[in-house]
């Protein structure tokens, strides 16, 4: 009798494949292990480019900041917050002609040199561009909304008041359209709010036009005391050309009847206009000086002072030098010493000690 073959007899070593073995880091992963690996793959990916723009935007800040400083960032400036208290204009208001051309232009090509502002804390404080602003008003006011903002280069904000007055008077003085007599207001108005060390009308026209030649400083402080000598009278400071204005300071300079004289012949005409404003001031130099006080006695002498030749004239109330020198160049202190001394001289001399 056979032996029976038992059912559960089995031979691993021919019926069952040998099994593959793989590592925890073989090829083949599952389809979470998969998710995770693409996810920090993208995540990586995504913090190098957020760390890229964030070096761009800095990049771009300090350039922008950089640009900001020198005065060459523009933008659109809405008229309603730009102000023109800060600083005295230097210009009068613009004829109606000359106006006029300046709308026309802006509606035809546009405005091809922007205005300056400087930042305040409410808005805008004008700098440069008075008259480009008040075209612009005018067309908000008679076009509509598409006026309402103007181009603008804004100056960074905490400039000294000096460099502010100097921005606004050099555009003027490159394009040559300003007058003496306006450079003269310019400097009193800016002597009454100037810092520390502007102490004359001298020192705030050395102060405001320092490119200017010594010449041309010359001419603006004598406007200046012209229009000190008149007091508020004469209106319309720019129709006086430099030898109309040079002509009058010189007539009046010496002539306190012949100023009382113009100063009523102004104020007779309150209303009056540019023209017959200039018209009185020339009738007024072509009349005879009957009014003039009568010329006293002087004394001209010149004394050699080792660095140049002084011409001294003593007259009634007056003793002037003149010389090779800016005096407003020297130190005020030792210009008061040497005045002093002078006058401590004349009064010595004059008491016989």
């Amino acid at each position: 009798m056979s032996k029976k073959r038992r059912v559960f007899d089995i031979d691993f070593e021919a019926d069952t494949p040998e099994l593959e073995t793989k590592s925890i880091g073989s090829e083949r992963r599952g389809p979470m292990a998969s998710a995770i690996a693409e996810n920090a793959d993208a995540m990586e990916q995504r913090l190098s480019a957020e760390a890229a723009i964030r070096a761009e935007n800095d990049r771009l800040a300090h350039e922008f900041v950089a640009l900001k400083k020198q005065g060459l960032i523009t933008a659109l400036v809405p008229l309603s917050e730009i102000k023109t208290s800060k600083l005295i204009r230097d210009r009068a208001p613009a004829d109606e002609r000359d106006a006029l051309d300046l709308v026309m232009s802006i509606q035809e090509i546009g405005l091809s040199n922007p205005i300056q502002v400087e930042e305040a804390d409410d808005g805008y404080e004008l700098i440069q561009g008075f008259r480009r602003l008040q075209a612009f008003r005018f067309l908000q006011d008679s076009c509509g909304e598409d006026y309402a903002k103007i181009p603008a280069v804004i100056v960074p904000r905490g400039e000294h008041l000096t460099k502010l007055y100097r921005r606004m008077i050099d555009e003027n003085i490159v394009r040559k359209d300003i007058t003496f007599g306006e450079m003269a207001a310019l400097a009193w108005a800016y002597l009454a709010t100037a810092p520390l060390g502007v102490q004359d009308i001298e020192a705030a026209v050395n102060e405001l036009y320092p490119v200017s030649n010594r010449q041309r400083r010359t001419y603006i402080k004598q406007f200046a005391r012209l229009l000190r000598r008149l007091n508020g009278d004469l209106k319309n400071v720019r129709v006086l050309s430099r030898a109309t204005g040079l002509a009058l300071y010189k007539r009046l300079e010496d002539n306190p009847e012949g100023t009382r004289a113009l100063r009523a012949a102004l104020t007779a005409q309150p209303d009056r206009t540019e023209a017959e404003e200039l018209e009185i001031i020339t009738q007024f130099l072509k009349s005879k000086s009957e009014t003039a006080s009568p010329k006293s006695a002087k004394t001209t002498f010149r004394i050699g002072t080792g660095v140049a030749e002084a011409k001294c004239t003593a007259a009634d109330g007056r003793f002037e030098i003149r010389m090779a020198q800016d005096f407003s160049a020297l130190d005020r202190t030792a210009l008061e010493r040497a005045t002093k001394a002078f006058f401590e001289a004349i009064k010595a001399e004059g008491s016989g000690e």
